[in-house]
């Protein structure tokens, strides 16, 4: 089967990833899913061109990432791969996982502004 927006191995890895949500992942789908965030609509764990995002809002090009610990050792490969994502017309905001956990009223205050931006 092919995919518009990526390839067949990359589409198959996103579903694998949803099948496999971290606990901050978990914690704040439960508040992206089915329109309650506003009535915006995202996915999880989105396959577009080579890269797979945590979270995107198609409507609004807007991508969520969480950052764990493995990404303090991977800032290079992040950043060169938002540049990809919005030279293709994305958005992207991180958040620590940490702040899903411990503040999860701000990160949704925060992603309904860029939102509405």
């Amino acid at each position: 089967m092919t995919h518009k927006r990526t390839t067949p191995k990359t589409f198959h890895r996103a579903k694998e990833l949803r099948r496999a949500l971290t606990p901050a992942e978990r914690k704040l789908w439960a508040r992206l899913r089915n329109h309650q965030l506003e009535g915006y609509g995202f996915r999880r764990q989105h396959a577009i061109g080579p890269f797979i995002v945590d979270f995107c809002c198609p409507r609004r090009k807007t991508i969520i990432e969480l950052d764990g610990p493995s990404h303090a050792d991977q800032a290079e490969y992040d950043a060169l791969r938002t540049d990809w994502l919005q030279a293709h017309g994305w958005r992207a905001q991180r958040f620590a996982n940490q702040d899903v956990e411990r503040n999860i009223g701000g990160v949704l205050q925060a992603i309904v502004e860029a939102l509405q931006a």
